[in-house]
């Protein structure tokens, strides 16, 4: 029976949390954008003052960026397990 030894690597390049708070991210970003500049009398008469476009903007924003931010703090490691034969095997890790 051949020594191996264990250790756990990172492996978050191309995680799915990444691109999902990005998206979110972006489109809350032009959303905020389009609430600033394009929110007029006529429309705050129309929704009571409310300008959904800025709060829903702001709201996509900050979930973009706990989606990133969960990605870092909590990022996906796999186990790897090399042998002195120079062979390397990969199991998800539990945590």
């Amino acid at each position: 029976m051949t020594e191996s030894s264990v250790h756990t690597e990172r492996v978050g390049a191309f995680d799915i949390r990444n691109f999902i708070g990005a998206l979110i991210g972006l489109y809350g970003v032009v959303l905020i954008i389009v609430g600033l500049v394009g929110f007029t009398p006529d429309e705050a008469a129309r929704t009571g003052g409310v300008d959904a476009n800025l709060w829903t903007g702001i709201a996509m924003t900050a979930v973009g960026a706990l989606f990133l931010l969960w990605a870092r703090l909590r990022p996906i490691t796999i186990r790897v397990h090399e042998d002195p034969t120079g062979e390397a095997e990969t199991d998800l890790a539990p945590e």
